[in-house]
């Protein structure tokens, strides 16, 4: 364990129980904890939603990409009897912890009878702006899949690639480039200036980002806004990337870091005036918990939804959650008005779409 992870596991221990260690009995005790991994049967995404109750007879739902049993039954284990309400006790180290965090702010938020944004203290906005990877009718912008290199420093005719596919796109419709970190720091800062004129809203990912000198050397050389956090799992890897000025957008996994620990790094990049577009590729209860964050904070600026090309996969998620959720209007989604995180899930097509 390394020293900044065992320094915040020590603070946590001091600090953050006091409350649970009062004599006062717990509120809203937790009494099941029961995870459905799922797929969609087309593109074969998979996610886990994971359900709480309560004794005093409330229900809060969250999820998280897996939930590796020995991980899921510590879990159970550490959280069982205690305070539903106790979102701010979670350890954020842990892969689970996202939808832990989604499930007890829907039961904070169903026993405030409020949605989680107002319980958070929102909303700052009274709809959010989506994105998702195709042309889907109601969407304003899109994410486009840079080209998958076929050697290292392409120069040129790699460039040429992603104009290509810049052309494709209509005219009114704004676009992120997403490279998913796969090329080179000389590649990235080539592409990041072609693009320029194109106006991207950021080019996500261009390359990893642990390597703070390329990432310097990317940044000066151009004017396109670029985004990083999908798979940074520590809050020192963002606050790095804002000290040194490197990154315009930043993207905690919505499914890893919960309501709550993204609201946290929305926080820290607020002060650097910094816009945060969270990262999520799972399914519909995880984009009920971005609408309550982006809701939430005043630094938002646009919610990837990870909306599948096929029909059937689309049932699945309106079977799920309700069809209303991820169908955006003129380029928004309606923020849910219900409380807690305002959706209705439905065990039975949990149990129907249950991975094997």
């Amino acid at each position: 364990m390394n020293h900044t992870l065992t320094r915040r596991t020590r603070l946590i221990a001091g600090f953050v129980p006091q409350a649970a260690a009062s004599p006062q009995p717990a509120e809203h005790p937790i009494s099941e904890m029961r995870w459905f991994p799922v797929r969609e049967p087309v593109s074969g995404n998979r996610y886990t939603v994971l359900r709480v109750k309560t004794r005093s007879g409330l229900t809060g739902w969250g999820e998280c990409a897996d939930a590796p049993e020995q991980e899921a039954k510590a879990l159970e284990r550490e959280w069982m009897g205690r305070s539903a309400t106790l979102y701010a006790a979670i350890d954020h180290s842990s892969a689970l912890a996202g939808a832990l965090d989604m499930a007890m702010l829907d039961i904070l938020g169903k026993a405030s009878r409020a949605p989680v944004y107002r319980v958070l203290g929102g909303p700052t906005r009274h709809k959010v702006r989506a994105f998702t990877d195709s042309n889907a009718a109601g969407f304003g912008a899109v994410a486009i899949s840079a080209p998958k290199p076929a050697a290292r420093n392409q120069g040129k005719a790699y460039q040429n690639q992603v104009q290509m596919l810049l052309k494709q796109l209509p005219e009114d419709r704004d676009f992120i480039l997403a490279a998913r970190g796969s090329l080179t720091p000389g590649d990235a800062a080539s592409v990041a200036r072609a693009i320029e004129s194109s106006h991207p809203l950021w080019f996500d990912e261009p390359c990893s980002a642990s390597d703070l000198e390329a990432l310097r050397k990317i940044s000066a050389e151009t004017v396109t806004a670029l985004g990083f956090g999908r798979g940074i799992t520590e809050p020192a890897g963002f606050l790095a990337l804002l000290r040194e000025g490197l990154v315009d957008v930043v993207r905690p996994d919505i499914a890893r870091w919960g309501i709550s620990g993204a609201r946290g790094i929305a926080v820290l990049a607020e002060s650097y005036y910094v816009a945060i577009a969270p990262h999520h590729d799972g399914g519909p209860v995880a984009t009920a918990a971005a609408l309550h964050l982006a809701a939430s904070v005043p630094n938002f600026v646009i919610q990837h939804v990870p909306l599948p090309a096929d029909p059937k996969d689309r049932e699945m998620r309106a079977a799920i959650a309700g069809s209303g959720l991820e169908t955006p209007r003129d380029g928004f989604l309606q923020l849910p008005t219900g409380p807690g995180l305002g959706i209705q899930v439905n065990d039975s097509a949990l149990e129907k779409y249950r991975a094997a």
